[in-house]
C-alpha cells in the first residue's frame, strides 16, 4: 500500500465508526477517499446543495448550522458529517462552515452504501443519532471493551525507528526527541523475497528485527558499562513479540502477560505502525481472566498449575454473572486453555531441552475456534519440520506430547475420547505429511471418511512455528472451495445432528439411558450450527476459524439469502448463552456441569426463544442439503 493511503487508513482506524472495520474494508475504503482543503471561515456546503460524499474531518474544525443560522453542532478531528443527508434525500440539511483551516476526507456515496450493507456496526452508527447510539452501545458493551476494541485504536502514534547499525546513543537521542520509551529496530531483508520485509517510507525494503526500550538502556547499557557506541543490533532479540493492528486489545494484553513484556510492536501486515505500552491498556484490566492467565505463566511446575482449574471455574461464573456474552466467555476460556498449553510446553522444554527440529503445537476444535466452554476436552496435534526423522526425533516429541496431555488432564481438560491428540503418532507428523492428509481429505472425500476428520478443519497454532499451521490454513482455504464433492460430503455430515424439534415445534427429549427427558444443547444445538457454518466458510474460502468471524465472511458473499446469516448468528449466540448459564447453575449448586437442560426448568420466555433458535437451525440445515448436493460420478 502507498504511504499516502496507509496514512489515510491509519488515521481513520482510530475513530468511530471506522475503528471496528476489518483491515480489508479499511484498505478498500482508503483507496476511494478524496481529499479537500478549506481555509478558515469558508463554506464547505450550503443548505440544499447536493450531497454525494460522507465527510470525515482529518484535521481542523467545522460548525454545522440550522436553516435559521443557529449553531447546531461543532465537530473536530475524527468526526463525520453528512451521513443523515446521504440516508435521506441527498440534500444538505445543516450547512457546514470551516472555523479553522480544515482538511476533509471525502468518502464517495458508493463506498458509504457498501459499508452500510456489509458492516452492521457502521450501519448502526450512521443510522442512529449519536446520543442514543452511545447509550445503547454503553449498555450492551459494558465489560466487553477489550474484545471489541482493536489494537490500532490505542497504538495511534507512529513508531520511532532506527537502523540496526545505529548506536545506542543515537537511539537514546531519537527516543528523547520523540518522548518515546522505545524504538523499533530495522535492517535490510535477508533475501529479496523475505516474507517479513515491507517497503519503508524511503522506498527501500526493510524488516523489523527487534525493539529497544528504555529498560534495555538502563539494564543492558548503563548497568553493564557498555560504551555509547554500542550498536542497537547487539542488544536486541532477533524475534520480537508482535501483534497485528486488526487484533483485539484483549489479545494484546494476554500476549504481554504471557511474555512478560511492557512494549508490544503493532504491525499492519509486515509494516510497523505503532507500539502498544502496558500503560495504554491498564484501564482495561478489569477482567479476572487476565490475572488468571498471568498466574498460569508464573507457575513453576504442573503440580502448581493443576489447582488453578478451580480458579477457571470461578472466573467462568463471574463472567457469566456479569452478563458477558458467549463470545467473550468462550474467547476468555480459550485464551486460558491456550495459556495452560503454552506453559506446559515451556515447562516440558525446560526439562527435555530444546526441540531437535522446529515444530508447532496445533489446537483443533473449539480451542482453535476460540469457542471453548467450561465442559471441554483436549484436541491437539503436532506439526513438525520436514527434516523430522522418526528414529532420531520422535522420542522427544512423544515425551513432549505426553507431558502436555497429562498436564492438561490434571488442569481439567479431559483426554480426547477419539484420541485426537499429539500423543497419537498419526497426529504427530511433519508438515508435508499433514499437507497430504488435507489433500486426501479434500480431493478424495466421502462422508464416512470425513466423519472423524471434520475437527481438523478448525485448526490454529498455539505454540512454536506458526508458519506451519498458516500453510495448512492456506491449503484448506484455497482448495476446499474448489471441490464440490468435498463440500457435499461435509454438508452431509453436518446434517447428522438435528435440532430437538418434533411436530408442532414441540421439544424432542434425549432418551439415552442416562439423561432422560433432557436436551443436550451442544449435540443438538451449538455443534450442528458450528458444523453448517464451517461448510459455508470452506465454500467461500474463509480463513477465519471462529464461527462468528466465519459468518461475517459468509455474509460478504451470496451463499446465504437475505438475513439468513444474521438469524444463524442469533441462534448460535442464544443457544450458547443458555448452555453456559445452565452450566453456571450446575457449578453454583455443586453439580458437575454438563451440556444438558431440562425444559421444565427453563423459563417460558427462554423456552420460546429456544424453539425459535432451533427452528433457525432446522431451516439452515434444509438449505445446506439443497446448497451442496453430491455431484454425480462421471463414468
Amino acid at each position: 500500500m502507498q504511504v499516502e493511503l496507509l496514512e489515510v487508513r491509519q488515521h481513520m482506524a482510530q475513530f468511530p465508526p471506522f475503528e471496528q472495520l476489518s483491515d480489508d474494508l479499511l484498505d478498500e475504503l482508503a483507496g476511494q477517499v478524496e481529499v479537500g482543503y478549506f481555509k478558515a471561515e469558508t463554506d464547505i456546503y450550503r443548505h440544499g446543495d447536493a450531497v454525494e460524499y460522507l465527510h470525515y474531518i482529518r484535521s481542523g474544525a467545522i460548525d454545522l448550522y440550522r436553516r435559521n443560522g443557529d449553531l447546531y453542532n461543532r465537530l473536530s478531528e475524527g468526526d463525520i458529517f453528512g451521513q443523515f443527508d446521504l440516508l435521506r434525500d441527498r440534500r444538505v440539511r445543516f450547512p457546514a462552515r470551516a472555523i479553522e483551516d480544515t482538511l476533509i476526507y471525502f468518502i464517495p456515496l458508493t463506498a458509504f452504501q457498501h459499508l452500510c450493507e456489509v458492516d452492521d456496526n457502521f450501519a448502526d452508527f450512521v443510522e442512529v443519532e449519536r446520543p442514543r447510539l452511545e447509550s445503547t452501545v454503553d449498555q450492551q458493551r459494558r465489560g466487553h471493551e477489550m474484545l471489541v476494541t482493536r489494537v490500532r485504536k490505542l497504538a495511534s502514534r507512529a513508531p520511532v525507528m532506527v537502523e540496526s547499525d545505529a548506536t545506542v546513543q543515537e537511539a537514546a537521542q531519537r527516543m528523547g526527541e520523540h518522548s518515546a520509551s522505545s524504538v523499533l529496530v530495522l535492517a535490510a531483508p535477508q533475501t529479496p523475497d523475505d516474507s517479513h520485509a515491507f517497503t519503508h517510507e524511503d522506498g527501500q525494503l526493510r524488516r523489523m528485527v527487534g525493539i529497544l526500550t528504555d529498560h534495555d538502556l538502563r539494564n543492558r547499557v548503563l548497568a553493564e558499562g557498555r560504551p555509547t557506541s554500542t550498536t542497537v543490533g547487539e542488544l536486541i532479540d532477533e524475534r520480537p513479540i508482535t501483534i497485528q493492528s486488526d487484533e483485539s486489545v484483549y489479545e494484546a494484553m494476554l500476549r504481554m502477560l504471557r511474555n512478560n513484556i511492557h512494549h508490544l510492536p503493532v504491525l499492519y501486515r509486515r509494516r510497523p505502525v505503532g507500539v502498544l505500552h502496558l500503560s495504554d491498556i491498564v484501564r482495561h484490566e478489569t477482567n479476572s481472566s487476565l490475572y488468571l492467565v498471568d498466574n498460569i505463566f508464573r507457575q513453576p511446575n504442573v503440580e502448581s498449575l493443576a489447582p488453578l482449574r478451580f480458579d477457571v471455574r470461578a472466573a467462568f461464573v463471574r463472567m457469566v454473572n456479569e452478563d458477558d456474552n458467549s463470545q467473550m466467555v468462550s474467547s476468555s476460556l480459550s485464551s486460558i486453555g491456550r495459556s495452560f498449553t503454552r506453559r506446559l510446553l515451556e515447562l516440558a522444554e525446560e526439562e527435555l531441552g530444546p526441540p531437535p527440529v522446529p515444530y508447532c503445537f496445533m489446537a483443533l476444535g473449539s480451542m482453535a475456534r476460540n469457542e471453548q466452554s467450561i465442559v471441554t476436552d483436549q484436541d491437539n496435534a503436532l506439526v513438525l519440520d520436514d527434516s523430522f526423522d522418526p528414529e532420531k526425533h520422535d522420542a522427544y516429541f512423544l515425551t513432549l506430547a505426553q507431558r502436555v496431555s497429562d498436564g492438561l488432564a490434571a488442569c481439567g481438560y479431559s483426554y480426547c475420547k477419539g484420541d485426537v491428540m499429539a500423543t497419537n503418532s498419526r497426529w504427530r507428523q511433519p508438515l508435508n505429511v499433514w499437507q497430504q492428509y488435507f489433500r486426501d481429505w479434500i480431493d478424495d472425500p466421502s462422508p464416512e471418511r470425513l466423519l472423524h476428520s471434520s475437527i481438523f478443519f478448525d485448526l490454529d497454532s498455539v505454540y512454536g512455528d506458526e508458519a506451519f499451521v498458516e500453510r495448512l490454513q492456506d491449503l484448506v482455504a484455497g482448495r476446499a472451495s474448489q471441490r464440490p464433492r468435498f463440500l457435499a460430503a461435509m454438508a452431509r455430515n453436518a446434517l447428522n445432528r438435528t435440532p430437538p424439534l418434533g411436530f408442532f415445534r414441540t421439544f424432542v427429549m434425549e432418551k439415552d439411558g442416562e439423561q432422560n427427558n433432557t436436551i443436550n444443547l451442544k449435540r443438538r444445538g451449538t455443534a450442528p450450527l458450528v458444523d453448517l457454518i464451517r461448510v459455508h466458510a470452506l465454500a467461500c474460502g474463509s480463513r477465519a476459524q471462529n464461527s462468528f468471524d466465519r459468518l461475517a465472511d459468509i455474509n460478504k458473499t451470496r451463499l446465504l439469502a437475505g438475513h439468513s446469516g444474521e438469524r444463524i448468528r442469533y441462534a448460535l449466540e442464544f443457544i450458547a448463552m443458555v448452555r453456559i448459564r445452565h452450566q453456571v447453575i450446575d457449578i453454583q449448586e455443586e453439580r458437575e456441569p454438563d451440556n444438558n437442560i431440562e425444559p421444565e426448568n427453563v423459563s417460558d420466555n427462554e423456552r420460546h426463544n429456544l424453539k425459535d433458535a432451533f427452528q433457525v437451525l432446522s431451516n439452515a440445515q434444509k438449505f445446506l442439503k439443497f446448497r451442496y448436493p453430491m455431484p454425480s460420478q462421471k463414468r
